[in-house]
């Protein structure tokens, strides 16, 4: 890929993490934060732990500090041990994030906390979507998913619903059980509207239909350590024969792909499916090294 083709794209992901970053914000200081109503995984932490620390101790640290502070650990793992190029994008959200929730001043929009827990949801969702639909994420717990998933082979899913579980928890006891039940609701938006913008499956099975296999194939290896399966196939309309690239991906690598495929074949067919488990030798292929290929950690 030419270094004007590669500083396009770091332009698209700075500009899709910024309004990521300010959707975010948004969501939380006009909607959660005013209403008591936690986010999800260390947003929630930051926010719980803000208001325990001025209730309890009369300390007052903002939200977008200690979400600035909380990530800092997890961006350095990230860099370790996932990717650089995405932990440096997932890391400047979270800091455009920090810096959003700083200067935004915290406006109550509504007094129904039911519409707060939605809206703010909704919003913030919207954002976390986004960055994860063009490959990058919104920090946090995304990166320690993808070391999780890069070290075992598993889905995070249960480790997230652990953590939102004690966020819920420790809101009921320290505050009120009613707030704590609308951010359960806030959550179960979160999660709705992020699977209606990007599929949250931490593996997807895809399907590439084209004409220029051997093309699409070293673009691929070039830029990703995955196995293809390539099964001759015809056209069953144009009677033309074509190649089905079979392989098995993580979700942070959809966006990828697909821009890769679209960039040496154009009129390539791409199928996406939801992929349940796998078995195999997927996780010896998913180390260190092929975060570091996956994320083009080459051309930082």
């Amino acid at each position: 890929m030419s270094s004007k083709l590669v500083y396009k794209e770091y332009a698209k992901k700075t500009a899709i993490a910024i309004i990521a970053a300010l959707l975010n914000a948004i969501g939380m200081n006009f909607f959660l934060i005013p209403a008591q109503v936690y986010a999800a995984g260390l947003n929630g932490v930051a926010q719980l732990g803000s208001d325990m620390l001025r209730d309890t101790m009369n300390i007052s640290i903002s939200t977008g500090l200690l979400v600035l502070l909380l990530n800092i650990p997890v961006a350095i793992l990230g860099w370790l041990k996932v990717g650089k190029c995405f932990t440096v994008f997932s890391f400047l959200t979270v800091a455009f994030m920090s810096f959003f929730l700083i200067v935004i001043p915290e406006v109550q929009v509504s007094n129904d906390i039911l519409l707060n827990a939605i809206f703010g949801a909704l919003i913030a969702s919207v954002g976390v979507g986004l960055a994860l639909k063009f490959g990058i994420s919104t920090g946090g717990l995304d990166i320690l998913a993808m070391y999780i998933t890069i070290k075992t082979g598993r889905s995070f899913g249960k480790y997230f619903l652990l953590l939102n579980g004690i966020i819920i928890i420790v809101a009921g006891f320290a505050y009120d059980w009613t707030f704590a039940l609308y951010t359960l609701i806030s959550l179960y938006v979160q999660s709705r509207v992020i699977d209606i913008i990007h599929t949250r499956h931490q593996k997807l099975t895809v399907m590439i239909m084209t004409q220029h296999s051997e093309t699409v194939i070293k673009a691929i290896h070039e830029n990703m350590v995955r196995g293809i399966t390539v099964v001759d196939a015809m056209g069953g309309y144009s009677k033309q024969d074509v190649a089905m690239l079979i392989m098995v991906i993580t979700r942070y690598e959809l966006y990828d792909i697909t821009h890769i495929v679209g960039e040496f074949d154009p009129k390539a067919f791409i199928n996406v499916m939801e992929t349940s488990s796998v078995f195999g030798d997927f996780r010896s292929e998913a180390d260190q090294k092929l975060a570091l290929a996956m994320y083009k950690n080459k051309m930082m």
